[in-house]
């Protein structure tokens, strides 16, 4: 039996589209890039998200000689906030990038282990993460649900 995967998203031409609630996530987004330690790629990577509480926590990229060891953005921000606000959710999460060897005007979206802990995220607090994925200018994608950037995503049920 054949089964399909479909979602839908919203792109808007610019910040200024945004309701002023998004627009203040995604410019403390990309200001959270100036926070970033990136000397290797030279691409800095800023999140910034508003929780349930009320409350908002940064993140961006940390890298490292030993490439293994740096981590994203999301991530950074996902493990701040379990510590800082145990068990609270997360609304909206706003990502940003500054490409220091190039342009930066393309909506960036997680890579895959990002993607993995941001649907372990939503698990964890049973409720969905809304996504504004920007670069420093251009277009900007709002997503509904970040699970949906990963279908069939290893959810732990195997351990069941």
């Amino acid at each position: 039996m054949e089964k399909n995967f479909s979602f839908s998203y919203e792109e808007y031409n610019s910040i200024s589209e945004l309701s002023d609630t998004d627009a203040l996530l995604v410019t403390e987004a990309r200001k959270a890039t100036k926070l970033a330690y990136a000397p290797y790629s030279n691409f800095l990577v800023g999140a910034y998200a508003s929780l349930t509480s009320g409350d908002f926590v940064k993140g961006s990229n940390q890298e490292n000689a030993s490439y293994p060891v740096g981590i994203c953005a999301e991530r950074a921000l996902l493990a701040s906030t379990a510590q800082l606000f145990p068990d609270v959710p997360i609304d909206t999460l706003a990502i940003s990038y500054r490409n220091l060897n190039g342009s930066s005007h393309i909506p960036l979206c997680p890579c895959g282990m990002c993607r993995q802990a941001l649907k372990e995220f939503e698990m964890r607090v049973n409720q969905p993460i809304r996504l504004i994925l920007s670069g420093m200018e251009g277009k900007v994608i709002i997503i509904a649900q970040s699970s949906q950037l990963l279908p069939l995503a290893f959810d732990g049920e195997a351990f069941s």
